[in-house]
């Protein structure tokens, strides 16, 4: 190429690239086309931190896919959405607004960005698509969006390839990807070492399909060095459209889209006018402002809701943790009874003894969460059906309004209403999503009837439609469904086993809380590690709220079975600081009451923290290791802090100056006890009161896997 060439091509690229500034100014994007390709590149201060990526989409070659694959050729390129492009249009905006979430961290977000939108036009097939880029101070967002048009009005992708190229390896705490499940252990390693982990990062699971070498989003990573930057990759809004993964181009530190196919291997079927979700990428100096990010639930679009009013945060118990445990059991009669919903007897079958949600065991836990300021009782396996309901494909599996011989459900709902409780309904669908779908009228009419106003949902197993996975689009479809249907009967819901929320608590209030990852459940199973907690509020708690259920107490299971070699991974004081540094406006107590009646003392601290917040501060975190927040309570001007450990013993002093100036506080302080050891010795903790003011410091010893709480209340 000449000179003049070159200087010309450069004259070229540069006219025909739009750059973007974020409202504070430190970051700056820039679009632009290679040959009709669509790239963009993200810099903070000025320095790269995400090279030249690409952007588009492919596609089936019509709407009629062959069954199982259909197998690409070079002549199909022509139907992509990748190539071929001349910008025909940009549109710019800018949003600065103070909007108040119905449940959240704090009593207001703030959404203030830049937006460029770019018209791409591909002349060979004469079909638009519109780039849009939202920069915030705390990072990006882009997705692809769909005019109605005469050649672009239904389509089917094969594929998502928007692309993150970083110019670095980093560190990077990931798991593996998976259509079906997030309960995996969190692994860190570097970008390049992450395919000679992979094969060693999973363990089995109740509904699997692994991606090879790809990682589940949110995910989370640092640049270390000098100058050190944490960066979160993630998604937001996902409606009507598949979740996504990241394939890992380890050589080149590069990610790109995967996302989740149905059997026929299409990603999503699309009608226009339509929107992807968000792609997000959330950057900071300090680890701390990557955690308090609200850019995902920024991008999401506000409720359409009408009221709201029966949404609030509730602290419950649960006839739960006995089963998960193996001490009792959710099915009535033995588990090999082959039974039939509407035509099996059930008052026939021969009881097993081990049935916990029976009515003298039922009222126990009422007692007890009624002596103690609760509001709500979980209680599991009360309806028919449980005896085979796993692994086996059925569809008609639960019918959502029969309870068992020994569930009086008129009596139970009487008796927790006299004492100030609400039962909170379980919904376990075994994955048949088709199933709930049927019968959801007529299980949200009868907890209409006895009072009930939160589901907890469960989707164990494959996913049925047969063909279907958990992160699918039919299945995001499903969820949003039940949402919305939960809407119209007052009723929220708290749904396990089902896709990570990405923000999309702003549009759906009532979808108040979800699992979507591994929670305290797996201490009884395959275990968690002692850095889990720490790495959570960087990945899995970035788009919205965990049911974790923490509070175990007893936390060595040889306690009731003796051998058992089963416990949960972390001193008790930690278990109260889960509470703080992990946000659940539905929180759960999950121990036995047995158990907290050993320990009132260390109970009270689950008993005053709030679950609903005014304020939010991150003091402290860097994932993987440690995690220390304070939070305000909602409509309060109590304060509660908690902070969390991984393996390693650690130092904190806790610097209050966060409190109102010039105002006394009595501080009750729950900490490690001098001898405590997660594994040795988990129930030493101490407790004592202080008296602090916002110049206070308090110096905290964690132990291995500890951590501490502090509940701060003015003193008038």
């Amino acid at each position: 190429m000449t000179i003049g060439a070159f200087l010309l091509s450069m004259m070229f690229g540069v006219a025909n690239a739009q750059s973007l500034k974020s409202p504070d100014g430190k970051f700056e994007m820039s679009f632009q086309l290679k040959g009709g390709v669509p790239y963009y590149n993200l810099k903070y201060n000025g320095a790269t931190v995400v090279e030249d990526s690409k952007l588009g989409l492919r596609l089936f070659k019509d709407t009629s896919i062959k069954f199982a694959s259909e197998i690409a050729k070079p002549e199909d390129a022509k139907f992509d959405l990748n190539n071929g492009f001349t910008k025909t249009d940009e549109k710019r905006d800018s949003k600065n607004e103070t909007w108040q979430p119905v449940l959240g961290e704090k009593k207001n977000y703030i959404n203030n960005y830049n937006e460029l939108a770019v018209t791409l036009n591909q002349a060979s097939a004469d079909r638009s698509i519109v780039v849009k880029f939202r920069l915030f101070n705390d990072g990006l967002g882009f997705r692809y969006e769909f005019p109605q048009q005469k050649n672009l009005n239904y389509f089917t992708i094969r594929e998502e390839d928007s692309e993150i190229d970083f110019p670095t390896d980093m560190k990077a705490w990931w798991m593996v990807a998976d259509y079906d499940s997030q309960e995996y252990q969190y692994q860190e390693t570097k970008i390049s070492e992450i395919p000679a982990r992979w094969d060693k990062a999973f363990d089995a699971n109740a509904s699997q399909a692994l991606v090879k070498n790809a990682v589940q989003s949110p995910l989370m990573l640092k640049k270390e060095g000098k100058d050190p930057l944490y960066i979160n990759v993630a998604e937001a809004a996902v409606l009507d459209y598949p979740a996504s993964h990241l394939e890992v181009d380890a050589q080149n530190f590069k990610f790109k889209t995967h996302l989740t196919a149905d059997r026929q291997g299409a990603k999503g079927y699309i009608q226009t006018p339509s929107v992807t979700p968000w792609r997000t990428i959330i950057v900071s100096p300090k680890a701390e402002e990557v955690m308090a990010s609200k850019m995902i639930f920024n991008l999401n679009e506000p409720t359409k809701y009408t009221d709201t009013s029966y949404i609030h945060p509730t602290k419950y118990m649960g006839v739960w943790w006995e089963m998960i445990i193996g001490k009792s059991q959710w099915a009535y009669a033995e588990p090999e009874s082959n039974v039939r919903i509407g035509q099996t007897d059930f008052s026939k079958l021969t009881p097993s003894g081990k049935h916990a949600a029976n009515n003298t065991k039922v009222k126990e836990y009422i007692d007890f969460a009624a002596e103690n300021g609760f509001k709500g009782l979980l209680i599991e396996g009360w309806n028919i059906g449980w005896e085979d309901w796993f692994g086996h494909s059925k569809e008609f599996v639960f019918d959502f309004t029969t309870p068992y011989p020994d569930f009086d459900i008129k009596m139970l709902n009487e008796y927790a209403h006299s004492k100030g409780i609400k039962l909170i309904m379980h919904h376990e669908t075994s994955g048949s999503a088709t199933n709930y779908e049927r019968w959801a009228d007529k299980a949200f009419q009868l907890m209409n009837k006895y009072g009930y106003d939160a589901v907890k949902t469960g989707y164990v197993g494959d996913i049925i439609p047969r063909g279907e996975h958990h992160y699918s689009q039919w299945t995001i479809n499903h969820f949003y469904r039940i949402a919305e249907k939960a809407n119209e009967y007052k009723i929220m819901v708290n749904s396990h086993e089902s896709v990570r929320p990405t923000g999309e608590s702003r549009t759906y209030p009532n979808y108040i809380s979800a699992e979507a990852a591994r929670g305290t459940e797996y201490e009884a199973f395959g275990g968690n590690n002692p850095d889990h907690q720490t790495i959570l509020p960087f990945t899995r708690w970035m788009g919205g709220s965990m049911d974790y259920t923490p509070g175990i107490f007893q936390t060595k299971l040889d306690y009731y079975f003796p051998g058992d070699k089963r416990f949960v991974k972390t001193t008790l004081a930690k278990q109260l600081a889960l509470y703080v540094t992990m946000y659940m406006p539905l929180q759960m107590a999950a121990d036995l009451p047995e158990n907290y009646k050993k320990h009132m003392d260390a109970f009270q601290f689950i008993k005053d923290v709030a679950a609903d917040w005014d304020d939010t501060k991150i003091l402290s975190a860097e994932p993987g290791d440690y995690v220390i927040t304070a939070r305000k309570a909602k409509g309060t001007e109590n304060w509660f802090v908690g902070g969390i450990t991984d393996e390693n013993k650690r130092n904190y002093t806790v610097d209050f100056s966060f409190l109102d100036k010039g105002k006394k506080y009595e501080a009750t302080i729950y900490e490690d006890g001098k001898d405590a050891d997660y594994i040795d010795n988990p129930q030493s903790y101490n407790i004592y009161k202080k008296q602090i003011t916002s110049k206070s410091k308090i110096d905290f010893k964690m132990v291995r896997s500890g951590g501490f709480a502090i509940s701060i209340k003015p003193i008038n």
